[in-house]
């Protein structure tokens, strides 16, 4: 009888000694080359080989623009922004999923307690005559149940959610970056309408002083009432144009504080024009995206799931072996509850297999090899997409520094013009429809010029955002 003891507890130490392996393939990151360098890289080395400060925070990203009313907004996005606070929740959600997965590893032990009052039938069948026909029932039942993981189907399960909260946490990680993106995005095209309403004022100036002029010239009966009237309805139309501005720029304002977790109704951003060129922004070399973008982290991250649930679908095919041990007190008196003779117990392990399902396992199988495939090939495309906007913002960049360059160049010939018909006008060598046709002309092209400005400065933040905003997938949580 011992011998049978030992030789049942060696084989159930055997059979916990393989508990080791894990059906269903072990992962391996998807292969996505790289490019060597972003092609764009050698047009404008200026700005693509700017380094930033080592002590500089690399997640504070806007911080690059030295504007402080902008850093605060940003901090704001951050803690009161409802969207980053609903993806928080999110991730929160994706955690306690693993620790679910984890408590399978665990035994479950469950105690209860029941007292009842009962009644036997009286002409129940080989009932003793002795018997009593009612008594109590007093019973406290503990109950063991494990089922060791034998194929690794809870431990591929518990990969499968790990990778799942890490996507979950990348995820979070990019809704912060793509808000805090929109809201400098939105800040600086607000500052871009600071700008030409600063145009626009001073050019109301010099419409206000061509009227006067032209009035003064009028009665001196050196021009005629038409003049006058050409000079009132460009001025008017200039006011017009300020007044426009305000829309979008209230609209903005708007936007801005609905990103800070504000309401729109007295929120207000100071006015302020843009200044400057774009600052420089270090792109680093292409294959550094696919640690910097939390949208491919994520993407990664769900191919990994996905490969663990072939394994816990391919586990479906082994015995599943649970052991249970079950014990209880149990005694019509309460008073003679818990003495010895009212103890009972069994324990024992159980196993089942299934022998024919009609290929529902398999197709359990298939669909989750599918799964993987498709989420490879959704962080494939999440790669690409990021290799795109790089190279757009970079290509933008580029062109937008020529083109701002050729129109700087066209305003100060659009002023000169406008100078010599003035001095022609006051010298009655030209009519006034030449001295408004050139200020029209330099109006215009004076717009476009402080239009480039603000387009600069959200290509440097949208190249920012296409890089990752300082962000690593070392930042990632280990569950």
């Amino acid at each position: 009888m011992k011998t049978g003891k030992l030789t049942w507890a060696s084989a159930l130490l055997g059979m916990l000694a393989t508990a080791g392996c894990k059906v269903g393939p072990n992962y391996k990151a998807p292969a996505m080359p790289a490019p060597p360098a972003y092609s764009e890289d050698g047009h404008n080395g200026a700005w693509a080989a700017a380094k930033p400060a080592d002590s500089a925070d690399r997640g504070a990203w806007w911080m690059i623009y030295g504007d402080k009313e902008l850093d605060d907004l940003e901090q704001r996005c951050a803690t009161s922004n409802q969207s980053i606070a609903a993806a928080l929740h999110a991730y929160e959600q994706a955690h306690d999923l693993v620790r679910q997965s984890k408590s399978s590893l665990y035994p479950t032990v469950s105690i209860g307690a029941v007292a009842s009052r009962n009644r036997i039938s009286s002409t129940r069948p080989l009932r003793p005559s002795n018997a009593a026909q009612d008594y109590w029932d007093f019973l406290i039942p503990l109950n063991i149940s494990w089922e060791p993981d034998f194929w690794g189907r809870i431990r591929r399960e518990i990969e499968s959610t790990s990778a799942n909260a890490q996507a979950s946490a990348a995820e979070l990680a990019n809704t912060r970056l793509s808000l805090q993106g929109m809201l400098a995005v939105s800040f600086f095209q607000l500052r871009g309408i600071d700008l030409q309403a600063q145009l626009l004022r001073n050019t109301l100036d010099t419409y206000s002083q061509a009227l006067k002029l032209t009035e003064d010239r009028f009665r001196g009966g050196l021009s005629s009432d038409s003049d006058v009237e050409q000079a009132k309805a460009q001025l008017e139309q200039a006011r017009a144009q300020m007044i426009d501005l305000g829309v979008g720029r209230a609209q903005l304002e708007h936007a801005i504080a609905v990103l800070v977790g504000a309401p729109a109704t007295g929120f207000h951003v100071s006015e302020q024009p843009l200044v400057g060129d774009p600052p420089s922004v270090p792109t680093g070399i292409p294959s550094e995206v696919l640690q910097r973008r939390p949208d491919i982290a994520a993407a990664e991250r769900r191919v990994a799931a996905s490969n663990a649930q072939i394994g816990v679908a391919k586990a479906a095919y082994y015995p599943t072996i649970v052991l249970g041990a079950s014990g209880s007190i149990e005694s019509s008196q309460i008073t003679q509850l818990f003495n010895a003779g009212s103890a009972g117990w069994n324990a024992g392990p159980s196993a089942s297999q299934i022998l024919f399902d009609a290929g529902r396992r398999r197709a359990q199988v298939d669909f989750a090899v599918a799964q993987r495939e498709q989420a490879t090939a959704l962080y494939r495309d999440q790669v690409l997409s990021a290799f795109r906007d790089v190279e757009d913002q970079l290509s933008a960049l580029r062109v937008l520094e020529e083109e701002a360059s050729v129109q700087n160049r066209a305003v100060e010939a659009a002023r000169k013009s406008t100078e010599l018909s003035t001095l022609r006008y006051k010298r009655g060598l030209a009519p006034y429809l030449e001295v408004l046709t050139n200020q029209t002309i330099e109006l215009t092209d004076e717009r476009a010029a402080a239009s480039l400005v603000a387009q600069r400065i959200l290509a440097s933040t949208r190249l920012q955002i296409a890089l990752g905003g300082g962000w690593v997938s070392t930042q990632l949580p280990q569950n």
